[in-house]
């Protein structure tokens, strides 16, 4: 996931936001909102043109229609960052939501739009990342990706035999679930003392980035056994490495997430396992969490931290496991 080409920034971007958001939204009538009328849930993705964030829409919007709320769904469409983000979420902010979900592509950036939230009342929950300080959240929602990254270090040990020299494509050193995946497949891949790490490069969510790190690093090391890209636009750049230097089959390839294409090159040997998330359940959850908040029912059932379980796709098991591909929008 989380992909980045373009910076959207500046007055001209929030009208540019607000005139989207008033024309977005889906729902029939259900919870009311603070002027008695439905409850409008807002929801800024990293960004809205990613795969994994699609199905996290999918999983959104049919919520809605089940609560019975209104849903603004708006984010960047072509780059991960704050700069992107941030007018789409105080766009989001001045519209007055009854409730606000935010994937934020950095923790310490998108905290004064919390705090922001906070001094309006407008309760938020956060999914897939979260914010350095979560006290005023509702809920924080996210896969277990400290655990997406040992299942992909104990998978690539176990594939490449236990030894050889493998390496890793990061997406950002601010997201914190691509911190979270690197620092479990690092900790997990010291158990395994004949398998070494040659390197890790940030490609920033950029497939080109990712491409030619790859390149660069199958050049400096032509026995590399195996990879690990710890997001989905990682996982393209590297795939079109593989194929562009015949590497397909010879290089272990353990990405993350299930999107349609990557499930497809799974099946047809170019990842050797793909570590899946639940996107539309992180999505729906939120939702729910935010109307019982708001409605002031069943808030003692709500967890503040939710961690969702990942499971690892082989071309062994995809006859268990191919329902955990994403949904497409």
């Amino acid at each position: 996931m989380k992909r980045a080409f373009r910076m959207v920034t500046g007055v001209v971007a929030l009208g540019v936001v607000s005139a989207a958001l008033a024309g977005c939204g889906d729902g029939a009538s259900g919870g009311t909102g603070a002027d008695g009328g439905q409850l409008t849930i807002g929801f800024v993705p990293g960004i809205a043109s990613d795969p994994f964030f699609k199905a996290m829409q999918v999983g959104a919007e049919a919520e809605a229609k089940k609560l019975g709320v209104k849903l603004l769904w708006q984010g960047a469409p072509d780059e991960y960052s704050p700069q992107s983000q941030i007018p789409f979420v105080d766009a989001m902010l001045t519209q007055r939501v009854d409730g606000l979900v935010i994937v934020p592509t950095d923790p310490d950036a998108l905290q004064p739009s919390v705090t922001k939230a906070q001094t309006l009342k407008i309760p938020v929950v956060t999914v897939d990342t979260t914010v350095s300080d979560r006290s005023y959240l509702t809920s924080a929602i996210t896969g277990d990706s400290e655990a997406g990254g040992r299942q992909a270090a104990r998978t690539l040990a176990q594939q490449i035999g236990g030894a050889g020299e493998v390496f890793v494509l990061s997406g950002s050193p601010s997201a914190t679930t691509d911190r979270l995946r690197a620092k479990g497949f690092k900790e997990e891949l010291a158990k395994h003392p004949r398998v070494k790490l040659v390197g890790e490069e940030y490609t920033m969510s950029q497939a080109a980035k990712a491409t030619s790190a790859l390149t660069t690093t199958l050049l400096k090391y032509p026995d590399l056994k195996g990879v690990f890209a710890v997001n989905g636009t990682s996982g393209t750049g590297s795939v079109a490495a593989l194929r562009n230097t015949g590497k397909v089959g010879k290089v272990k390839l353990i990405g993350y997430d299930a999107y349609e294409n990557q499930v497809q090159d799974l099946k047809s040997g170019v990842y050797s396992a793909l570590v899946a998330q639940k996107p539309g359940d992180e999505a729906a959850l939120a939702l729910r969490n935010l109307v019982d908040t708001l409605k002031k029912q069943d808030v003692d059932k709500i967890k503040k931290d939710v961690v969702l379980p990942n499971v690892v796709m082989t071309k062994d098991n995809l006859g268990r496991t191919d329902t955990y591909q994403y949904p497409a929008k």
